[in-house]
């Protein structure tokens, strides 16, 4: 999976990128992640990308043109692309929208907003697919943008190591336990369920579904 990232401030994704399951993916080369700058595809001599909205209203507004450009860019002629606007009122982002990421597409283009949003006509210009990853508003897409990559980069094989270690393919609930099997906390002791000791793999599994 190829994740195009168009974004204002690219250097807020380094140290995620960078650390644990995704570093690991990005030098296995199982993902691959780019960045395209709205700032590098504007005339303004000081990089300026927001102007005021028509109509008046609090904040600034992220130019059309500069995001389109970015867009371009980063679509280029490759197939199989899909490209996303990040929005509070878009669909909710799920594992089986990601996983349906992973299977359909080999691009994914992500487009990352801040101050008051997005020039509405960027969406004219293309066909994007608005996603939300909750029911609240951030202060830009980079959170959303990273939520998305990780959910979906957990669906592409090997990047996991071992498939079985995706969580919502297994009949689990939440709750796990390591050793030691009792710890004593405040006078009060902590253990692991016993069935999980039981050894008996019916009851284990019983459990699992119940709990």
């Amino acid at each position: 999976m190829n994740f195009h990232i168009v974004t204002l401030f690219p250097e807020s994704f380094d140290s995620y990128i960078n650390a644990s399951i995704i570093g690991r993916a990005l030098k296995d080369k199982k993902i691959k992640v780019s960045f395209y700058n709205p700032r590098d595809f504007t005339k303004d001599k000081n990089h300026r990308v927001d102007q005021k909205p028509y109509a008046g209203g609090p904040g600034m507004v992220i130019e059309a043109l500069p995001v389109i450009k970015a867009i371009q860019k980063a679509k280029g002629q490759k197939k199989n692309v899909k490209i996303v606007f990040l929005s509070p009122g878009g669909e909710k982002f799920s594992n089986q929208i990601a996983k349906k990421y992973s299977i359909k597409f080999k691009h994914l283009i992500i487009i990352c907003g801040r101050y008051e949003g997005i020039d509405e006509r960027v969406r004219k210009v293309f066909k994007t697919e608005a996603i939300s990853i909750g029911d609240y508003v951030l202060t830009g897409g980079e959170l959303p943008a990273m939520v998305m990559m990780d959910v979906v980069s957990r669906q592409i094989p090997g990047v996991l190591g071992n498939f079985d270690s995706i969580e919502e393919n297994r009949i689990s609930n939440h709750a796990v336990y390591t050793r030691p099997e009792t710890f004593r906390y405040k006078n009060k002791n902590y253990k692991v369920p016993k069935v999980l000791l039981s050894g008996n793999h019916k009851e284990i599994e019983d459990w699992k579904k119940g709990n």
